[in-house]
């Protein structure tokens, strides 16, 4: 299967207006006076670092398709779907691939398109994800809506809704979603702002590292630098001492305190960006509060209240698109985000431990989770126990019931 609407994209400088009478918020110029737009925020580190960390853990994920069966869900192999959103959507990507490119245009865009290619059978063969911003949705005088598609070339192509796979980021109206990067690109700008005086100081900045002051003139002002950097230049002499001679005075300059705060500017538009896209500092390369102690939990964290929702979103929409009605409520897509939820191995353990002591945990249940071979089902693999001083109340008032009448009985 060929993608019909494959090729480069052009850029544009302002995002897809909402279908609604919601307000629309444009790239563009920030307060910095940058200009910010798609192509110059992923420019920015922490921008791509963010984009790509949320990107790539959703796209390693497992994801599959489940049925509701009379003893719990399973996974249904069987299904068409399964091997498209497990495997390979289309003929030219694989699913991490396509998850990774979806999770981009939702992070970047605010929305994600992909074409819904069917059989004549109407069953799915194939996703292929679409430019964001070479769509326009509107509504027609019915109400409807229409999704309308400009290709590399300039022709537009009409998509009926039913062959959009449609997935839209935080919005107003419940259709579109808005870019973060249009949203917040007044805190983006800024950071492209200190990023661009930095580059300049370093490379424009003819600022010398201090200056030697004579009380008359000197006759040879290179030879005395030069004579100046071989004795104390460099990091082979560095901490040597310094002879003075004939009043001469060394005077090292410091960088201005309005040139020294950029740098704090762009630790905070690190935290800045990083609050945008709800993705701790540490994820991105910034040690600076991490500890030990609390990486882990802020990774669960992550998992939890960055990629959880975003999971919730893409099933929902993939559930709405791609099944037929006869298949909702009895499939689901599912991705697995156990092995994000998984703390250290200690903390596993006692966990595991706690689940076997309890009877909701089998030995085979334990290693499945690990990722290990089962034990045979003739070998106690499969049985769950229970502390022999953990009994039921029935059981205990039973025993105590006997125990008073052996007592009835030895009195007589």
């Amino acid at each position: 299967m060929k993608n019909p609407f494959s090729g480069l994209f052009r850029a544009r400088d302002k995002p897809q207006d909402s279908v609604s009478a919601a307000p629309v918020f444009y790239f563009g110029t920030s307060g910095s006076g940058k200009s910010v737009t798609v192509q110059s925020a992923i420019q920015l580190s922490t921008v791509y670092a963010c984009v790509r960390v949320i990107s790539e853990t959703i796209a390693s994920l497992p994801l599959g398709i489940y049925e509701t069966v009379n003893d719990g869900n399973e996974k249904a192999t069987d299904h068409p779907l399964y091997r498209l959103l497990h495997d390979e959507p289309n003929s030219e990507m694989t699913s991490f691939v396509f998850r990774e490119v979806m999770l981009a245009h939702l992070l970047l865009y605010g929305n994600s398109y992909s074409q819904i290619i069917r059989s004549g059978k109407n069953q799915v063969i194939g996703l292929y994800p679409l430019l964001p911003d070479h769509m326009d949705v509107d509504r027609d005088s019915k109400g409807n809506l229409t999704y309308t598609y400009t290709t590399s070339d300039g022709k537009t192509v009409s998509i009926k809704p039913r062959d959009v796979l449609h997935i839209p980021g935080l919005g107003f109206d419940g259709v579109m979603g808005y870019s973060p990067i249009a949203l917040e690109k007044n805190a983006i700008g800024l950071g492209i702002a200190s990023e661009e005086y930095g580059s300049k100081f370093f490379s424009n900045g003819a600022r010398p590292s201090g200056i030697l002051t004579h009380p008359n003139t000197v006759k040879n002002p290179k030879a005395l630098r030069e004579s100046w950097n071989s004795a104390y230049g460099g990091s082979s002499n560095s901490n040597r001492v310094a002879i003075l001679e004939e009043g001469m005075k060394f005077e090292p300059i410091a960088i201005p305190n309005n040139e020294a705060q950029f740098l704090e500017t762009r630790k905070f538009q690190v935290d800045e960006i990083c609050r945008i896209f709800r993705v701790p500092p540490h994820l991105v390369g910034n040690l600076e509060h991490a500890t030990f102690s609390n990486i882990e939990h802020q990774s669960i964290d992550f998992a939890v209240h960055t990629i959880r929702p975003w999971l919730v979103r893409i099933e929902q929409a993939m559930n709405r698109a791609l099944l037929s009605e006869q298949e909702k409520g009895r499939f689901f897509v599912q991705f697995n985000i156990d092995g994000l939820m998984r703390g250290d191995y200690k903390s596993r353990m006692e966990g595991y431990a706690i689940g076997r002591q309890n009877g909701w945990l089998s030995a085979n249940d334990i290693r499945a989770l690990e990722n290990q071979n089962p034990i045979p089902a003739d070998q106690g693999g499969d049985a769950y126990l229970v502390n022999g001083n953990m009994i039921s109340i029935s059981t205990a008032m039973k025993q105590q019931t006997e125990e008073t009448k052996t007592d009835k009985r030895r009195n007589t």
